[in-house]
């Protein structure tokens, strides 16, 4: 039978309940267990696609195409776990399904209510993920405990629990320590109540994962040990880290938890080896290179929008023994002091995605500087679109150009809807979604990254490359690296005579991994210790 974990979150959010079921998941595989992830989120958006970035921060996509939370980033990043649709359920979804199936009679008359029907669809996406190939499912519930909108997954991992069997679930509750400075104090109070409300939800924690910027003493653990009803030795304390992420994993086994993990789930493992993820962790505290990127985006001021990208040029560090320091740039500050005042002494720019028209222009002009200067330059998603304009207006001396997104009058819409797109007007799930293959020409940038002709990679845009332009652009120095099937869609396009110029329409940062880099920010990274 597959056992299930599932780790909650109490006192306040943004605790990292995502990097630790991350974590949890590296330190298992490393053992040699098969692992399985998934979030439950608590609000009634069907999915985030069409939440704002500074309302929700990142949207990771999958391989099947799923608008997904940002935590399946690390789930993907730290385990070889592949996400798919199956992996992260809303309020939203749930109670969809269920209005879906009341419609078409499936209760046979019965009335619907919240229980068991709604926690039964939760419960039926909970066993998706079980299966003979999997050891552990670890599902994270989001917000936190005491929220009125966690309240039914509270119930559902409840009554899921009671119908498989304690020896089968355990539950991680997630919790802030905090310490006030005023009173040289730690207060274990937050947690009690926390721990509290948990119980009364009739979920008893198995192991209570303390977030603390002080070392926990073993008064203190005993004390959070008597008060929640927790064995002592499952008080695991996770102190602050700072700068990399990698260093959780470590942090739990030192503390002992993947080892009673097994114990308490009576899992059958090897010994586990973590001698691959100690090398990244070597690296990244003693690197031999450094080199500075800026990133000019349009969400800069959100550290969730762009984090797999700030991930990815990690990786990309990692795989040249570099360490990445990061100049983090709104586009629209390139608009008001210069590209020159921004962008002066970085070793490589970097233009991401977004949407809207807000900060465009600023982006322009980096791509523009990053061009002129023969400073290496990685475009993606819009980061493309962006430097398409720039190189009609700049180089093919096509005045006004620009995307039909920005501007529908301009004279030159070098970046136009796809065909596809055309007659669609529901915004969520809508895009170019997913897993697409791209292949890839020889002698190009791209293949000397890839190695090789086809390619799949993750999309999420409606906007193309107009092919109208494609002989104009050719005549000038740009080449197009990757297509799509049969040449349909320009996927990657690179300039010739500059030393690193790549831009691609599709999201190479969500398949890169502290293991190992996708290719293209390996490649970035390279060609900017070069510089």
């Amino acid at each position: 039978m597959t056992k299930h974990i599932f780790v909650t979150g109490g006192v306040v959010s943004s605790l990292g309940k995502g990097l630790n079921s991350a974590s949890i998941g590296m330190l298992l595989e490393s053992r040699g267990l098969k692992v399985r992830l998934q979030k439950f989120d608590p609000y009634v958006n069907v999915d985030p696609g069409t939440m704002s970035p500074y309302e929700h921060g990142e949207v990771y996509v999958t391989e099947d195409g799923a608008e997904t939370d940002l935590d399946l980033g690390h789930y993907e990043r730290f385990t070889n776990a592949e996400t798919n649709k199956y992996c992260n359920f809303t309020t939203g979804s749930i109670y969809y399904s269920v209005i879906m199936k009341e419609r078409n009679g499936e209760y046979l008359g019965k009335t619907v209510q919240v229980i068991p029907h709604i926690t039964n669809e939760v419960i039926e996406c909970i066993k998706k993920l079980d299966g003979p190939d999997t050891d552990v499912v670890i599902s994270e519930i989001g917000g936190i405990v005491g929220d009125i909108e966690s309240q039914l997954f509270l119930e559902a991992i409840r009554q899921f629990g009671q119908t498989i069997g304690r020896g089968n679930v355990l539950y991680i509750h997630l919790t802030l320590v905090p310490y006030l400075s005023a009173a040289d104090e730690i207060k274990t109070k937050p947690t009690q109540h926390s721990v509290g409300m948990l119980r009364q939800a009739g979920v008893q924690p198995d192991i209570i994962i303390c977030r603390t910027e002080k070392h926990l003493s073993e008064e203190i653990k005993e004390k959070i040990s008597l008060f929640c009803n927790v064995d002592k030795n499952a008080i695991i304390e996770e102190k602050d880290v700072k700068p990399y992420l990698y260093e959780i994993p470590l942090i739990l086994m030192e503390q002992g938890l993947d080892k009673l993990i097994i114990q308490k789930l009576q899992l059958k493992t090897n010994n586990g080896n973590i001698d691959k993820w100690l090398s990244i962790l070597e690296i990244l505290r003693n690197p031999k290179y450094t080199t500075e990127i800026a990133i000019v985006g349009k969400y800069i001021g959100h550290q969730s929008a762009y984090e797999s990208i700030y991930e990815s040029l990690i990786h990309g560090g990692i795989e040249n023994n570099a360490r990445v320091k990061e100049r983090r740039i709104e586009s629209e500050d390139v608009e008001r002091f210069g590209a020159e005042a921004c962008l002066k002494g970085v070793n490589g720019i970097l233009a991401p995605g977004g949407f809207g028209a807000r900060g465009v222009e600023g982006k322009v002009m980096a791509i523009q500087y990053a061009r002129e200067n023969n400073i290496p330059f990685f475009g993606i998603c819009l980061g493309m679109q962006c430097a398409s304009i720039e190189f009609a207006r700049n180089v093919c001396n096509l005045a006004d150009a620009n995307s039909t997104e920005f501007d529908p009058a301009t004279p030159h819409p070098v970046i136009s809807l796809l065909e596809e797109q055309q007659n669609i007007t529901k915004k969520g799930g809508t895009m170019r979604l997913g897993a697409q293959a791209c292949f890839v020409e020889e002698g190009t940038k791209a293949y000397e990254a890839y190695k090789k002709a086809m390619v799949s990679e993750r999309h999420r845009h409606r906007y193309e490359f107009n092919d109208a332009y494609k002989e104009r652009f050719l005549a000038n120095g740009m080449r197009f690296s990757g297509h799509s099937q049969e040449d349909r869609l320009v996927e990657i396009m690179e300039i010739i005579n500059h030393p690193w110029f790549v831009c691609v329409q599709f999201h190479p940062e969500f398949k890169s991994k502290p293991t190992k880099a996708h290719p293209l920010f390996r490649e970035f990274i390279r060609a900017t210790l070069k510089k």
